[in-house]
């Protein structure tokens, strides 16, 4: 109960309440892109268990995220993922049956979290900053995390379904968030620093590149798409 009373445990629940707040919006974003597509009753199934599962990782990885984030090319690595992912949300998913719908909403649910996984690298490191190892700290500043990401993925997804240019802008930080963390892998972090051009560079090529191929192949699909509807039956 002392720790309770403490004012520097408070205030150091409040940097992680703000931490939170401020880098989960990324998270957020993918969340609502990976949930867009599925039907209206299974939105807030995979929002509720891709987030409450990304949590779960999180936590686990916050532990060792101080260990992990020395690895070189573990960022790297990342942020190729999540250029992969972000095309694969910008192009979408067509498929519409019943079986589909399920297939989907455990898809979205993986998608929410790895990408939350990946996403949240920075994001760790940062919370396990203000906590300063304290264990009951790291769990209490994560469990904030949940409405906080879930919130913010409902309501974005409720401005999507108004203004789907929303889902190219979230696709586009995807890639900018991989553009970010790949600079800061220790492997190349050194170099990195000294070419201050790249730190605006790398984030808008990142951005564009999952712009332009997810663009790209939604078009091929569609197009696929129509030409087997008009290929003759038999």
């Amino acid at each position: 109960m002392a720790l309770l009373t403490s004012p520097e445990f408070w205030i150091a629940l409040m940097q992680i309440i703000m931490i939170n707040i401020v880098l989960s919006g990324d998270n957020a974003v993918v969340i609502a892109l990976a949930c867009r597509d599925l039907p209206a009753h299974q939105q807030k199934k995979a929002i509720l268990f891709g987030s409450v599962g990304a949590i779960v990782l999180r936590l686990v990885l916050t532990f060792f995220a101080v260990y992990l984030l020395t690895l070189p090319y573990l960022k790297l690595l990342g942020a190729v993922l999540l250029l992969w992912i972000g095309v694969g949300l910008l192009k979408g998913d067509d498929e519409g049956d019943e079986l589909a719908g399920n297939s989907n909403l455990v898809g979205a649910i993986k998608t929410i979290v790895v990408a939350d996984l990946v996403m949240s690298l920075d994001n760790v490191i940062g919370v396990a900053a203000a906590a300063k190892g304290d264990v009951l700290l790291l769990v209490v500043g994560l469990v904030i995390s949940i409405p906080l990401i879930i919130f913010g993925s409902t309501l974005i997804l409720k401005l999507m379904t108004r203004f789907p240019v929303i889902v190219t802008i979230g696709a586009g930080l995807l890639g900018w968030v991989a553009g970010e963390m790949a600079l800061t892998d220790p492997a190349i972090n050194v170099w990195a620093k000294q070419q201050h051009t790249l730190h605006l560079v790398a984030p808008v090529a990142g951005a564009l590149l999952v712009i332009a191929a997810g663009k790209y192949l939604a078009r091929l699909s569609a197009q696929q798409a129509l030409d087997g509807g008009r290929r003759p039956a038999g």
